[in-house]
């Protein structure tokens, strides 16, 4: 059957229990009117496969609900050939969502968000269990609050393979609001020209969420901003006293940036076997943005088994900025090896004193100027850095 600019096939798949046919969709659509039709009829399993071209954004979807194993999937007919979603406030908007899966898709100058997905408001039940794969983000905004990805009260979810690069100069590459349970990894982050926004930023009440292996590239002021500072309407759920808990941020490469993770009102994070390779004021930073009464100071971070190289006149206070109405002192640096490459006996000032730690001996990385961190045979920092990632 054809139907305007969409092609269905239906695929019988068996019977249930109660002799009901269960049947999964495949839909190829060319065109924006075409998957605003397919998804209108959408069940669970529905594969709507997305011609390679250009198409309009400004997509707004709601209420599509896949199923356990059987999720609704948007994704490209040829892969190699990826179609292309410009402009729009946001090329989709997605509310009130689950068991959905995006993968192979380009999105480009959208001039609010590249993707927005939310929970329509309705705090209480979360989007959840949806996967972003190799998708591609770039050129949104330029100018304010404008993220590659925006995720508010999402539970369950992947991010995977994805680039995203020249976000809003004062967003964030995916800014997570209220969202627990959540990995991102394999992606590629590239900034704008200049230091202003941030990569991922868990904020709101975000919790359990791990950041892993992934390649940041200049990507804003902070790589990684752990926590953030969120309007008290905004949290999911209602105030718990802490911007973030539980992130894990490990194995990842950082290149460039003022400094590659802010923690910024958290109770509880870990940042491992990550290698930092020159940034361009600090490593990290100890910060307290909500100060509101409940909140608990920035605290109880384990920063362990990392690999920095950095660069004299590039290394602010000692590497590590303490703001105001934090808890410096519940910090805990184990293991991490530090290499000033124009002077090797410079080392960190760090708010408590490491364990283990190592300063001064050069890492041999294999191919630096070309962007290979990875360690040579032999190097003094084996067992430090994202290589090392058990």
């Amino acid at each position: 059957m054809r139907t305007g600019a969409t092609d269905w096939l239906l695929v019988l798949a068996g019977l249930s229990a109660g002799g009901c046919v269960a049947r999964s969709q495949e839909v190829t659509v060319r065109d924006a009117a075409g998957l605003r039709q397919a998804l209108a009829q959408a069940q669970p399993g529905a594969r709507l496969l997305v011609a390679p071209g250009e198409y309009e954004g400004g997509l707004y979807f709601t209420d599509l609900h896949g199923a356990d194993g059987a999720p609704i999937t948007i994704t490209a007919v040829d892969p190699s050939s990826p179609p292309k979603f410009m402009g729009g406030g946001s090329a989709f908007h997605f509310a009130d969502v689950s068991h959905l899966v995006l993968e192979d898709l380009t999105f480009e100058g959208a001039t609010g968000n590249g993707l927005n997905i939310d929970d329509g408001g309705t705090f209480g039940s979360p989007a959840h269990h949806l996967t972003l794969r190799r998708l591609t983000i770039t050129d949104v905004g330029p100018r304010g609050n404008c993220d590659g990805i925006k995720l508010s009260g999402v539970d369950d979810f992947r991010v995977e393979d994805c680039v995203i690069e020249r976000w809003g100069d004062g967003g964030s590459a995916i800014d997570m609001v209220g969202c627990h349970r959540g990995t991102i990894e394999g992606c590629t982050f590239r900034g704008r020209d200049g230091v202003s926004g941030t990569g991922p930023q868990t904020k709101g009440g975000t919790s359990d969420i791990v950041i892993r292996r992934n390649r940041f590239e200049n990507a804003g002021g902070r790589a990684v901003n752990v926590g953030g500072s969120t309007g008290l309407e905004f949290f999911r759920p209602a105030l718990q006293g802490y911007e973030a808990r539980a992130i894990t941020v490990e194995g990842n490469v950082f290149i460039g940036s003022l400094a590659a993770v802010a923690f910024v009102g958290v109770d509880g994070a870990e940042f491992r076997w990550n290698t930092v390779h020159l940034p361009l004021k600090w490593c990290l930073r100890i910060l307290q943005e909500t100060t509101e009464p409940g909140f608990v100071p920035c605290r109880n971070v384990s920063f362990a088994h990392n690999l920095i190289l950095f660069r004299s006149d590039q290394w602010s206070e000692g590497g590590c900025n303490i703001g105001p109405h934090t808890a410096p002192d519940t910090f805990r640096f184990v293991g991490n090896a530090w290499y000033c490459t124009d002077r090797p006996a410079l080392g960190p000032t760090l708010p408590v004193p490491e364990q283990d730690g190592m300063v001064g001996r050069d890492p041999q990385l294999a191919d630096p100027e070309n962007g290979d961190l990875s360690l040579r045979d032999g190097s003094p920092a084996a067992g430090k850095g994202h290589t090392a990632l058990p």
